[in-house]
């Protein structure tokens, strides 16, 4: 496929939380940012990606029109995971982690929606012809709110909302507590507090958080990528999880090698895109290790996301940002009496965002 146009913008919508919007980002959290990147081929075809963007949306955009549109625009494509690889030497000079990465996955992501578009496939049949029909399952993802009785009230609307199981981000044990007595024994509740703790109370607050039916505990320690901390951590009677914030399969092998997790998390827009997650789908089906992908998105990578899980056996379930949007960019649906979400079987991605909308809410460059 011939690469015709290459056009990135951010649209960024504002969204309720129930809360006050802060605890867990470095300032108030009330608005989606996605940044979008818009492919053209020679037949007219479009692909679209999405590259991380909370609070880092410019930054992203920035890299992909400097340093990745000037070089794709005109170019040929016709093996995507080798224009990715590619392109990742080209770009090492700029790092091989963080923004650099989130603009590469959105570029990847959309070179795929329009590989499988040609191919006139959603992209879980690119990837995976045999794969057999299914939902994914999602689990409701709360935000911080640091109020026990807040914590508990919005656990119990998620529930009611049609979601089966939950995830927290609170960072201490009250808030913990109420969700599990908001909503019963019988609801899964993960905790992810962001790197928060030190490994001495991690595995001080181990035997509590296994009292109260905690099915994972997510990125207990800073750094991220603190393996043989997360190692030390497993075996206590409560799966460790992280992956979120590791980019290319190579940091994922390094922390399967050391036995980091019991569930590895990809994140389709940090990763390095489908093409990434894919080698790291490989890397932890080696090692018996399953999947549960980062996903709180609600553009391509969303759409993305639920592709990847319809094509891969390994993705346990996915992530669902309980929030409310005032717009919707491509409505995902509504979870079903399952808890789970029915994959679109339209060629590529499944993504088509709303006119009115995505020119509503673009926002010009800052």
């Amino acid at each position: 496929m011939r690469i015709e146009d290459v056009e990135t913008l951010i649209v960024e919508i504002p969204f309720d939380d129930g809360g006050k919007g802060e605890g867990i980002t470095p300032t108030t959290w009330n608005s989606l940012e996605i940044l979008l990147v818009r492919l053209t081929d020679e037949a007219g075809n479009v692909g679209w990606g999405e590259g991380f963007g909370y609070f880092t949306a410019d930054a992203t955009k920035a890299l992909v029109d400097r340093l990745i549109a000037p070089v794709l625009l005109g170019a040929t494509v016709t093996d995507v995971a080798a224009w990715n690889l590619a392109t990742q030497r080209r770009l090492h000079l700029f790092g091989r982690y963080g923004v650099t990465l989130f603009a590469l996955s959105a570029v990847d992501m959309a070179l795929w929606d329009l590989a499988a578009k040609r191919a006139g496939l959603p992209l879980h049949r690119l990837v995976a012809p045999t794969a057999a029909a299914r939902r994914v399952p999602f689990y409701a993802s709360l935000v911080r709110y640091a109020d026990a009785d807040l914590v508990a009230r919005t656990a119990t609307a998620a529930l009611a909302a049609g979601f089966t199981g939950l995830k927290l981000h609170e960072v201490t044990l009250p808030e913990i507590e109420a969700a599990r007595a908001a909503v019963g024994e019988g609801v899964p509740i993960a905790v992810d507090v962001n790197c928060n703790w030190s490994a001495a109370h991690a595995a001080e607050v181990t035997p509590r958080l296994v009292e109260l039916g905690v099915s994972w505990l997510e990125e207990p320690v800073f750094p991220p990528e603190a393996y043989g901390t997360l190692r030390a951590l497993r075996g206590n009677g409560l799966k460790i999880a992280a992956g979120e914030n590791w980019c290319t399969a190579e940091q994922f092998r390094a922390a399967l090698a050391a036995g980091a997790v019991d569930y590895a998390q990809p994140s389709v827009t940090k990763v390095g895109g489908v093409t990434e997650f894919l080698a790291v789908a490989e890397a932890a089906r080696a090692v018996g290790t399953p999947l549960e992908p980062h996903c709180p998105y609600f553009g391509p990578g969303f759409f993305a996301s639920l592709q990847l899980a319809a094509a891969l056996p390994d993705v346990r379930e996915l992530e669902y940002h309980f929030v409310t949007p005032a717009a919707w960019l491509a409505h995902p649906g509504s979870p079903g009496a399952d808890g789970a979400f029915a994959v679109p079987e339209a060629p590529g991605l499944g993504f088509e965002p709303d006119p009115a909308v995505l020119a509503r809410y673009a926002r010009a460059p800052r």
